[in-house]
């Protein structure tokens, strides 16, 4: 490295040649391509960037800031600072999104049988995400199986609103709304498919859900009247498939593949829930259910295997107490094996989805006022 930097070294059209060369490592294009390089400023050997990300989530942030620093300093640059900031692109657009016209990316979280852990994995993405800094909404698609409130400690809410529209609840930086919102105590939910799909396009419609980066929803166990609903009426940008190892969960999880490949849905990928026990005396982990089911239902679909998450006794107390482990609230959510692993299973969706949106936001950008 020079130990002077003449003025001609450090300028911005060199800088920006040499971030030209810097990829985005999802998109595999170049930052300056991707308009992601806002602000350059020069004082000696010092440069101050402004890198603007295709979502707060990025899971390659610090592989990019590295790439960013060793280049500029073969300039001569002695001092790299990156100001981060973040706009996620919308992934779709027509007609089908007007239902929803401030969300740019709709995710779905499915399983093919209960009991896998759905509902907390759909409620730690959501609160992940918007710990990250994402505008997030949550919507509980479960309709005859609310659980959502419960798990975000928002049992007890109601919702409110005038003139036909409706405020979600708001909870660990995220936006939800829920049937449970509407009911008064335990009382049960027993209704026909007609009932379920007009519920869910009321919540849809109806909802002032603002400007969302991501909706994500939780869809009830199995491929059934509301997966079809909110396929039918909405663009989903992709669905998170969730399963455990063992044999049973994994058949179950294939038809949620197979309808989703159906109605003509992205599989981003699968969570392998619950993919061992981690004792909390020795911290060994224990292979409860069997090991591997992810990874064979992956190569079967050609998927990614999102995460392993480990059955941790916080997960289950987080949830019952209305505390995901993925928030600052939880106690144990900084020292918590398995809120790591949501927590970055978060930001490989956030940067899947990234992907996804990259065309949509190129042509969008290419077609003239």
């Amino acid at each position: 490295m020079p130990d002077q930097v003449t003025p001609d070294q450090l300028t911005d059209e060199k800088i920006m040649a040499v971030l030209a060369q810097v990829k985005d490592p999802e998109i595999g294009r170049d930052l300056v391509s991707l308009g992601m390089v806002k602000t350059i400023e020069i004082t000696g050997s010092v440069v101050d960037l402004t890198v603007e990300l295709t979502t707060p989530a990025c899971p390659l942030k610090a592989k990019i800031e590295s790439d960013i620093v060793d280049g500029l300093s073969s300039l001569g640059a002695t001092t790299v600072r990156v100001d981060w900031a973040s706009n996620v692109k919308r992934s779709f657009g027509g007609p089908a999104a007007d239902l929803i016209p401030g969300v740019k990316n709709t995710i779905a979280v499915a399983s093919g049988k209960g009991g896998v852990g759905k509902t907390t994995i759909a409620v730690n993405l959501a609160v992940s995400l918007a710990r990250d800094g994402a505008r997030v909404g949550l919507l509980d698609a479960d309709i005859t199986g609310p659980n959502v409130p419960l798990m975000m400690g928002t049992s007890g809410s109601h919702v409110t609103g005038a003139g036909g529209r409706v405020n979600p609840v708001v909870a660990h930086g995220v936006k939800m709304m829920s049937i449970q919102y509407f009911l008064t105590g335990d009382a049960p939910v027993i209704w026909r498919g007609p009932l379920i799909h007009s519920a869910i396009q009321q919540f849809l419609r109806d909802v002032e859900w603002g400007e969302l980066d991501y909706l994500v929803v939780d869809l009830p166990p199995g491929t059934g009247d509301a997966a079809l609903s909110i396929s039918q009426l909405i663009p989903l940008t992709g669905a998170v498939v969730v399963t455990t190892p063992q044999e049973v969960s994994l058949l179950d999880a294939r038809k949620a593949v197979a309808m989703f490949n159906k109605v003509n849905v992205r599989t981003i990928g699968v969570v392998e829930n619950m993919s061992g026990f981690i004792c909390p005396h020795c911290g060994t982990e224990h292979d409860l259910f069997g090991t591997g089911g992810a990874a064979s239902l992956a190569r079967e679909f050609d998927l990614e295997v999102l995460a392993r998450i480990p059955l941790e006794p916080g997960v289950r107390t987080g949830g019952d107490a209305g505390t995901p482990i993925t928030s600052p609230q939880h106690p144990a959510a900084e020292a918590s094996v398995a809120a790591a692993a949501l927590r970055e299973m978060a930001r490989t969706v956030a940067g899947r989805i990234s992907v996804i949106a990259a065309p949509f936001a190129a042509a969008a950008s290419a077609r003239p006022n």
